[in-house]
């Protein structure tokens, strides 16, 4: 005779009626809404580039201001309140300071920023002057100062473009400059991604961001070269090396970009800066490689484009 578990029906095993945990990618990411996002804001970027420099300029101080608010509010959290009133206004001025003013603007526009930062948080009486100030300095210098140098150099030496560019075959040298420094951006953080996650063993920083390996970084170096060097030689008739120095400067500074914040949201205790991006968090987990890339892609552009 067969013994039979008492019940009319058995006693299931433990493991058949466990509830198993929702499957997490390996690096942490809806990979379909990532995609999906990426690639409309993408469009918008690359579309208002070519077609209307001054509405770019504006979505982007948009975006500027959105990662000072993500920034102050994570920052609130530990108990550190930023003077948000004159950081904002200065995430508005540094932008349209430094493409209608260039670079003379944006210094003026920070120190102005900056000096208001200080006089509006000295004439509070509130405790703790000294780290909100320097909160509010810190989200100054990090976000819109640095994003700034895009608009560096999408006006170039023929200086801010107002109206409508239709003409596709006369573009502005320093359109062509911004949305390869935008592709390498890209390239940096999709290649890494697919090396990473097909072969990452080896963690570059484990204590800063564990998912991030030295295989990521390889793909994210291979990537790159294969899109700036004919980017360069092709867009803006430069020599090739021009391009590979472009490539492992974009590589090295969107990196550096991606650790900066990594280690500042492990010392806020915060995963993302906000969810207002599906599959991405945040704006400043989108912005957070541009920043580093911008003024290094600037320099190159600057100093290797006389060459």
């Amino acid at each position: 005779m067969i013994p039979v578990s008492q019940g009319p029906f058995g006693v299931l095993p433990e493991a058949a009626t466990k509830v198993k945990p929702p499957r997490t990618p390996k690096a942490g990411r809806d990979l379909p809404a990532a995609i999906t996002v990426g690639v409309i804001l993408l469009a918008l970027v690359v579309g208002s580039l070519l077609f209307y420099p001054v509405g770019f300029v504006v979505l982007a101080t948009a975006f500027s201001c959105v990662g000072v608010w993500e920034v102050t509010r994570a920052i609130a959290g530990r108990g550190i309140k930023a003077p948000l009133t004159p950081v904002m206004v200065g995430a508005l001025a540094m932008p349209a300071s430094a493409y209608f003013a260039g670079a003379e603007g944006l210094l003026f526009a920070l120190a102005a920023s900056a000096g208001a930062t200080l006089l509006w948080r000295s004439l509070d009486s509130a405790p703790g002057a000294l780290k909100s100030i320097s909160a509010g300095v810190f989200s100054l210098l990090w976000i819109p100062f640095l994003l700034s140098f895009v608009f560096l150099m999408l006006r170039a030496e023929s200086g801010p473009t107002t109206e409508l560019t239709m003409n596709l075959g006369d573009i502005n040298a320093g359109i062509v400059q911004v949305i390869i420094m935008l592709l390498l951006v890209v390239a940096n953080d999709t290649f890494g991604y697919l090396v990473g996650v097909l072969f990452g063993k080896h963690p570059m920083a484990p204590k800063i961001s564990p998912k991030k390996s030295w295989e990521g970084f390889a793909g994210s170096l291979g990537g790159a070269t294969l899109v700036a060097i004919p980017a360069t030689v092709f867009l803006l008739d430069q020599q090739w090396w021009v391009g590979l120095v472009l490539a492992v400067g974009m590589v090295c500074a969107g990196t550096s970009g991606d650790f900066a914040e990594s280690m500042i949201k492990r010392e806020l205790g915060v995963k993302d800066m906000s969810n207002i991006l599906p599959g991405h968090g945040g704006v400043m987990d989108r912005l957070d490689s541009i920043l580093f890339a911008a003024p290094v892609a600037y320099a190159i552009f600057t100093v290797l484009g006389q060459f």
